[in-house]
């Protein structure tokens, strides 16, 4: 993408403050949700996920991003049974740790990817492995992205070796309501149960735009825009409807559909929209204001920079590409500082996102591209910010900010300990950590992990199974 938007930058920086007074969207009180007869947000298809057990490690004297805004330079980092449990110079070693010299190294929180479809679009792609679109129906909230995972994608280790170790699987974006997206720790694993993120809770992907109208117009639509919102706005309305029954003395019969959307409504679910126009965003605003739901974040948004102070008021996370524009007209207005920008307020959420099965291999290179688009505007953003695009802010967004993210005491240790900055070009991730285990080492054959289907499928060389990228 060629820098020829300067006017539009200019507009950008001048417009946002202007739209700082719109109203935002009251938190959800959980304890004054409508309660049913069953629980909408209830788990069926629980997590059977166990941390591998593992000596406690001390990565010693390195540059450490905390994920918090703070950078650390000859400090330590300490992981005992599956937690972080200080980071700091100098730190004592456990006589039964692991020390790892990390000098002229840095450490980093597992990385983060909000947005992918891997397992649900796996790799090798072919008709057989596309389960990521129900398109049967606009509004398919019935449908679990989890119940087409397939744990042995390959995608899943080239991601690992990319310094991945939680991301979120979400359905496509076929329909206006695709259905629930699922967390998953990056480890291997026979069922998608045994990856599931303890207690994470779900994601509903919905989508504005060209999409659904593309998909449904020839299917009896919607067929428009205005199609699309008059379609969000009849299920919104039903389960609202529903979840009136269901909370009085005739409740009916279940619907699974209506569950999701109540669950969303409730506060238990988190709504991520794929929209790519801030006037769409706007009307996606207003329609979580008219059925009470929160909007945790919009994906792909190449025009989030022109809101980007609404988004901070609303708490809104702009879950975005580094560069990607002009493949739609809706992706037309595109800026490569969009991030950058909407990184910009008070209160603000920025995330680097893949949607592509090679992009989530270097999530790291992507923010380093956005962080020299913003120096070129006179924005100079230090690494300690960037990584939280990375870290931080997805977990916030998928609701697993308490658990991983940073490396603050008792969070998971899910750690990355790169080549050198993890900003540069240059950058490998040389081990990656989850729950405190070293799940893949650059440097250890044996620790670079193969899904069964490429045993007997892969290169013999021991330098390249598992960790090329």
């Amino acid at each position: 993408m060629t820098a020829r938007f300067p006017s539009r930058l200019l507009l950008a920086l001048a417009t946002t403050a202007a739209l700082a007074g719109c109203a935002t969207t009251p938190a959800k009180d959980a304890d004054s949700a409508p309660k049913t007869p069953f629980d909408v947000a209830a788990d069926p298809y629980a997590s059977t996920y166990q941390r591998v057990a593992s000596a406690p490690v001390l990565l010693r004297n390195a540059t450490v991003l905390t994920g918090t805004g703070t950078r650390l330079d000859g400090a330590d980092v300490l992981m005992r049974d599956g937690k972080i449990v200080a980071v700091g110079p100098q730190l004592e070693v456990p006589a039964d740790a692991q020390t790892v010299d990390a000098s002229g190294r840095w450490v980093t929180p597992g990385l983060i990817d909000v947005h992918s479809h891997l397992g649900v679009y796996a790799s090798p792609g072919m008709e057989a492995h596309s389960d990521g679109n129900e398109a049967t129906s606009p509004a398919t909230a019935q449908v679990w992205a989890e119940h087409s995972v397939w744990p042995q994608d390959p995608g899943f280790g080239a991601a690992l070796a990319g310094g991945i170790t939680a991301l979120q699987i979400l359905p496509g974006s076929a329909n206006l309501i695709g259905g629930r997206g699922v967390t998953l720790k990056n480890v291997a694993a026979t069922t998608y149960q045994a990856m599931k993120f303890p207690g994470a809770p779900w994601g509903l992907k919905m989508a504005c735009g060209e999409n659904p109208k593309r998909v449904y117009g020839q299917k009896g639509g919607p067929s428009t825009r205005m199609g699309n919102v008059a379609g969000y706005r009849a299920a919104f309305a039903e389960a609202k409807e529903y979840l009136r029954k269901q909370t009085g003395d005739s409740p009916g019969v279940r619907n699974l559909k209506n569950d999701t959307l109540a669950a969303a409504m409730n506060g238990d679910i988190r709504v991520h929209i794929h929209c790519y126009r801030a006037d769409e965003m706007a009307i996606m605003m207003d329609l979580a204001k008219e059925f009470g739901f929160k909007i945790s974040a919009f994906h792909h948004g190449v025009e989030a920079y022109k809101l980007a102070d609404r988004l901070a008021q609303e708490k809104i996370c702009g879950a975005l590409w580094a560069d990607w524009w002009g493949f739609k007209m809706e992706s037309f207005d595109g800026i490569q500082e969009n991030i950058a920008l909407v990184d910009r307020p008070a209160g603000s959420c920025a995330i680097v996102h893949s949607d592509s099965a090679e992009g989530i291999q270097r999530l790291n290179q992507e923010a380093a591209k956005v962080m020299a688009h913003a120096r070129r505007i006179g924005l100079e953003i230090p690494p300690e910010r960037a990584i939280r695009w990375l870290t931080m802010n997805p977990a916030t967004s998928m609701g697993i900010g308490q658990q991983t993210g940073s490396l603050e005491p008792g969070k998971m240790a899910d750690v990355v300990l790169w080549n050198g900055n993890p900003f540069s070009s240059y950058a490998k991730a040389d081990q990656v950590y989850v729950d405190g285990a070293r799940m893949f080492d650059r440097a250890d054959p044996r620790r670079r992990p193969l899904s069964d289907f490429q045993l007997g499928t892969a290169p013999t060389d021991p330098n390249l199974q598992g960790g090329a990228r």
